[in-house]
């Protein structure tokens, strides 16, 4: 089969690897019809952190094609969403909710299947991958319904950790695909006002239609200061940081009112968090990966009823054949994530 191939920092190219197959009883084989570029790929694009060479990418959509014997929940020919990370979904770690620790689990492509191929085993199929009803969905839904499989669930993840509520000011560091879920997130969950951290037009123009009430173009200390002025010098209700470096939890910290909470889901590079800030303000931090596969009915149901539409943050798209061009476009910032069209319903 055909699947995109890690091979170096700013080397990845489509190749073939051998035709995945069933391991386990309760293993399922799924052929991916849609796939995309996460944020966090690129940070072993860029060799920030290591990869090993091999198969990459962990954002799928497919059909069932194989199931092993174990497997009851699921059919061939079901159209399901595969999150980041499989579980079993009883061990304690899935039954608290936190499914991306789970004990006997793990995130692709570390099961040997990247998710940007033409097909993934997916270890725990019944309690991993997530069916999706109806039939003859549109381009617009297939596209909302592959950002649940990571980047709309882990936006809805920094809103959750930062405990947004009806009525708040909430602040979002960042302006990537997470970033901009996580404004969507924060307006679902009820937020008044949102104040998206954002340099760029084109994504400001999204966050806006996301429901963004305010757009901060400053970074760093200027940025504080515009936030801290536009909240009377108090700081926001709630903040979202969103992409994981030293200058992104700085600020989100300094924006951040006395008593309130960040929700960190940006994957740490050259972070170290103020304790002594967080001490004085009582200001507490609390993230990580999204567990997925909990969030996944309630916001499945909220892009098939068509109340947010979390697609819109893929305005590149491609096959594999341009897997490459995929991951450069992101990096150079020419798109917000990439898309890439494997096959077909």
């Amino acid at each position: 089969m055909r699947a995109a191939i890690f091979h170096e920092p700013r080397r990845i190219e489509t190749g073939e690897r051998p035709d995945t197959s069933l391991r386990e009883p309760t293993d399922a084989v799924v052929r991916v019809v849609l796939a995309c570029v996460c944020g966090s790929d690129l940070w072993y694009y860029r060799g920030d952190s290591p990869f090993e060479p091999g198969p990459i990418g962990h954002e799928f959509v497919g059909v069932v094609e194989d199931l092993g014997a174990e497997v009851t929940t699921l059919a061939k020919g079901d159209l399901v969403i595969a999150p980041f990370a499989f579980s079993d979904g009883t061990c304690p770690n899935c039954q608290n909710g936190i499914t991306t620790a789970c004990m006997n689990g793990g995130f692709f492509p570390m099961n040997g299947d990247g998710g940007q191929g033409e097909a993934v085993r997916v270890p725990f199929a019944d309690t991993t991958l997530v069916t999706v009803p109806g039939s003859g969905h549109s381009d617009e839904m297939m596209r909302s319904l592959l950002t649940l499989s990571d980047v709309m669930a882990t936006g809805h993840h920094a809103a959750v950790c930062a405990q947004v509520r009806a009525g708040q000011t909430v602040a979002v560091v960042g302006d990537g695909a997470v970033g901009l879920s996580g404004v969507l997130a924060a307006r679902r969950l009820g937020a008044d006002r949102v104040i998206a951290l954002s340099r760029h037009a084109n994504r400001q123009a999204l966050a806006t239609e996301f429901g963004a009430t305010d757009i901060v173009a400053e970074r760093g200390e200027a940025a504080v200061e515009a936030v801290k002025e536009m909240t009377g010098g108090v700081g926001v209700d709630a903040t979202l940081e969103c992409v994981g470096t030293g200058q992104a939890m700085q600020t989100a910290f300094d924006i951040a009112r006395a008593g309130s909470m960040v929700g960190f889901v940006g994957v740490p590079h050259g972070v170290e968090l103020p304790v002594r800030q967080m001490f004085s303000r009582n200001v507490g931090v609390r993230g990580g990966g999204a567990p997925v596969r909990v969030y996944l009915p309630e916001l499945l149901d909220d892009v098939l009823e068509g109340r947010i539409d979390p697609g819109k943050v893929l305005d590149y798209e491609t096959d594999l054949d341009g897997i490459g061009d995929a991951y450069a476009a992101m990096d150079e910032r020419r798109a917000i994530k990439s898309l890439v069209r494997v096959g077909t319903v």
